[in-house]
């Protein structure tokens, strides 16, 4: 991988899904390789249903909302990137299917960080940080798509419907990540794992 960046191939219409724990800086990452037009923020939903972002009573309206927005957006022929945890399989499942419906690919970038890293991040919030609880279950779903490690993940990740799967462990592989935007068809992409490790 060479050291000026790690390429995330995506395609208009297409639908960008991250992949992390509350912490890890998918907004971060998102606000800095994608359009402020282009994110679907699960926060930013639960923010404008409760009043705020980390009340997880919000959860289930915010993400009606979220896709609802995604299917609208997906069969303008837009580009899709959606701000959310997703490390639960069903989560992820939901979306593809929106993804499958409109005949776009998706690409899944991981943030696979360190839960010490996450943690400190996490309660460094402004305003109130998610509950420790709920990070650790995040962590610990992130712990075990990675069990039997980053390229059976990134398989996996595949198999469940992703065209491409990009997997980063380091804040140095985060501010490496670059966006090439182009056509991507369903089945193409950087190839299963994309990653310097």
């Amino acid at each position: 991988m060479s050291a000026e960046g790690i390429p995330v191939e995506v395609g208009r219409p297409g639908l960008v899904i991250l992949v992390g724990a509350a912490g890890a800086g998918k907004t971060t990452l998102a606000s800095r390789l994608f359009r402020p037009d282009e994110v679907i923020s699960s926060d930013d939903l639960r923010a404008a249903i409760s009043g705020d972002a980390t009340d997880q009573r919000a959860t289930r309206p915010a993400f009606a909302i979220l896709h609802r927005e995604v299917a609208q957006r997906l069969a303008a022929g837009r580009l899709v990137v959606v701000d959310a945890t997703s490390v639960e399989r069903a989560a992820r499942l939901a979306l593809l299917r929106q993804a499958a419906a409109a005949r776009v690919p998706a690409v899944a970038l991981v943030l696979a960080l360190p839960g010490d890293l996450v943690r400190a991040r996490n309660a460094a919030r402004p305003g109130r940080p998610v509950p420790s609880d709920v990070v650790d279950r995040h962590l610990a779903l992130v712990a075990q798509l990675l069990s039997d490690g980053p390229a059976a993940a990134a398989e996996h990740l595949r198999l469940e419907g992703f065209a491409a799967v990009v997997l980063v462990r380091s804040d140095d592989e985060v501010a490496r990540l670059r966006i090439v935007r182009g056509p991507l068809a369903p089945g193409t992409g950087p190839g299963p794992l994309v990653s310097p490790r």
